[in-house]
């Protein structure tokens, strides 16, 4: 058995994993924390934020995200990918900024206009 806090909503339930009983969550207080706890003991994942240098921008770096939750092994491959990119102002939020991260299908994404 594992126990894990959750994640996905303010409540912060103190879950149960089985992982013998084909991931049977106890303590959660929602169906999303039932989801969180099978998830994140079989194939765990996260959306990643960071920044990129731009260019003739009223501010050096831009923030971006990932537009789906990526695998967390790939985390830290994902943030070095995004060190030689420069964008050019104007920036337009939700603008693409990389396809395909890691080959996970997600792409960072602008969440500011610059």
């Amino acid at each position: 058995m594992r126990e894990l806090i959750c994640i996905v909503c303010p409540q912060g339930c103190r879950l149960r994993v089985e992982e013998k009983q084909d991931y049977r969550v106890t303590g959660n207080r929602c169906a999303r924390g039932a989801e969180y706890g099978r998830t994140e003991l079989q194939n765990p994942t996260r959306t990643v934020t960071s920044t990129v240098a731009v260019r003739g921008g009223m501010y050096p770096r831009c923030p971006v995200k990932t537009s789906a939750p990526i695998p967390k092994h790939l985390i830290f491959k994902a943030v070095e990918a995004l060190s030689g990119i420069e964008l050019r102002a104007p920036v337009k939020m939700g603008q693409v900024v990389m396809y395909d991260v890691c080959g996970t299908g997600a792409d960072f994404i602008a969440t500011r206009d610059m």
